[in-house]
């Protein structure tokens, strides 16, 4: 017999208290999602529209007709992928569940969800995940040379994108460059930084005057400007939150599982750059 909302000892584990803990931390902990735009669909298929050139307009002459023109439109789709998390708890606990044990289970289920979804971001995974930026085509790259050595890819990262209309609003870098990039010194024998920080927020980091984040799963050696505008992170609306005793009966154990399904879009990859050292 299925577990329903009705079932005694459930209280703790009914999907409206895990809805919170599950998408909350997940899109707090992806940096995927801080850097990009993230929709909500209830649909299996999102359409985003493009507008790929604007009508044009010209200097007219007074009492002249206007030449008439067309703004040039189109559209890409985005079918999120499954992403799923599984955690295995006493029946004990399921029924005893105090705040405490239910952050415990939602947390650890959140921070393996935001690590997929970021190792799919900023990858190029095999399907079922997600096509991520490493996948996508016509990228503006910019050669960084083979070392770190000043922050003139970063500015001339920043020029690439206003080039094409767009605002670099983060750059997302592997905590190990971040490090190098932070061990950087305005001249020889000088211990003042070249990477600045955010007086309103002294711990965050800006690069160029832009935020700098961190992931492991970006690629070392690479830092990526991203408009958050021109990439778009696409959750499905609801979060499936089930539980079952049936695989785990002999153990009197209860599975929790989470699935989120999760896609990406960048509708204008050349306004996303890439900063690169150069492989030896």
């Amino acid at each position: 017999m299925a577990m329903s909302t009705s079932t005694a000892g459930v209280g703790g584990i009914l999907p409206d208290q895990y809805g919170p803990i599950i998408i909350q931390p997940v899109q707090r902990e992806s940096v995927a999602m801080q850097a990009a735009t993230v929709m909500a669909t209830g649909n299996h298929t999102l359409q985003i529209p493009l507008v790929l050139e604007d009508a044009g307009a010209a200097w007219v002459a007074e009492g002249a007709e206007i030449t008439p023109d067309d703004a040039t439109l189109g559209e890409t789709s985005v079918t999120p992928s499954k992403v799923a998390g599984l955690s295995i708890i006493t029946r004990e606990l399921a029924e005893d569940s105090t705040p405490g044990a239910v952050q415990t289970v939602g947390n650890g289920l959140a921070r393996s969800i935001a690590d997929q979804v970021d190792r799919a971001f900023f990858g190029a995974l095999a399907a079922p995940a997600p096509s991520g930026l490493e996948a996508v085509t016509g990228l503006t790259d910019i050669d960084a040379g083979a070392a770190w050595a000043n922050l003139d890819p970063f500015a001339a990262a920043i020029a690439e994108a206003e080039g094409h209309g767009a605002v670099v609003t983060s750059f997302v870098a592997n905590p190990a460059d971040a490090l190098l990039l932070a061990q950087l010194k305005e001249s020889t024998g000088s211990n003042r930084p070249l990477l600045g920080s955010d007086p309103t927020t002294p711990t965050r980091r800006v690069l160029q005057g832009v935020p700098l984040l961190t992931s492991p799963r970006v690629t070392a050696g690479t830092v990526w400007a991203l408009p958050k505008d021109r990439v778009i992170v696409v959750r499905r609306q609801d979060v499936s939150l089930e539980v079952s005793t049936d695989a785990y009966f002999t153990s009197d154990r209860v599975a929790v599982r989470c699935v989120m399904r999760v896609g990406f879009a960048f509708p204008h990859p050349a306004a996303i750059v890439r900063v690169q050292l150069a492989t030896p």
